[in-house]
């Protein structure tokens, strides 16, 4: 069994304004700083195999301060790079909100494909195949650190949520969370763990059970 670890990256400035996408220099802000310093702290009872992150700076300053506290390198791959948002990269959702196919993809995501880039399928099945990769290689904990949609997209791959509904997902950033996986199944430990509310467990209360007999 490996228990992988879904991080997003840590707040940047273009959330909730516009699509940043796969845009190069996009940075954490300050609140994402703090942010991920207070990541790194729920991490120091845990044992992490392995780190692997977004090839995007955000994510990758999201990743490096944790693979520091544990002394592991940071793997960059390109399985766990944000949805390539072609056309509509750089727009505000203001503008967005206009368009037809916008709307559309937004009531059909499993669906539409973004103008010049890429299909939900599509993210699933890079996002699945390095995890699949990485289940027969690691039997620990292994943090995968990337973005809002391929998360909800291979959380929805694993528990059997149609694509479309990947909206009724919500992946915060920052937040942790969990999938447990063998050749049996795959368990949902966590979802949207930030660790700032006092009612949600802390990821070292989120118990990985045996599977039973």
């Amino acid at each position: 069994m490996t228990t992988f670890v879904l991080v997003r990256h840590g707040h940047c400035d273009p959330v909730g304004k516009y699509i940043a996408g796969r845009k190069s220099g996009i940075k954490l802000s300050e609140t994402g700083k703090k942010q991920v310093r207070k990541l790194v702290s729920r991490f120091n009872e845990i044992k992490i195999e392995a780190i692997y992150s977004s090839p995007l700076e955000r994510a990758i300053e999201t990743a490096s301060p944790l693979a520091e506290n544990k002394r592991l390198k940071v793997n960059v791959v390109e399985e766990l790079l944000e949805i390539d948002y072609g056309n509509w990269t750089g727009k505000s959702f203001e503008e967005l909100s206009a368009e037809p196919l916008w709307r559309l993809y937004n009531t059909y995501r499993g669906r539409v494909r973004i103008p010049g880039g890429e299909m939900i399928p599509e993210v699933v099945s890079r996002m699945s195949a390095l995890i699949e990769k990485l289940r027969r290689i690691y039997q620990g904990t292994v943090v995968l650190v990337s973005h809002g949609d391929p998360i909800k997209s291979a959380i929805a791959h694993y528990i059997g949520v149609p694509l479309d509904f990947i909206m009724r997902l919500d992946v915060q950033p920052s937040s942790v969370s969990i999938l447990s996986i063998d050749d049996y199944e795959a368990r949902l430990m966590t979802l949207n763990n930030t660790g700032w509310d006092s009612r949600q467990n802390h990821i070292k209360n989120s118990p990985i059970p045996e599977r039973a007999p």
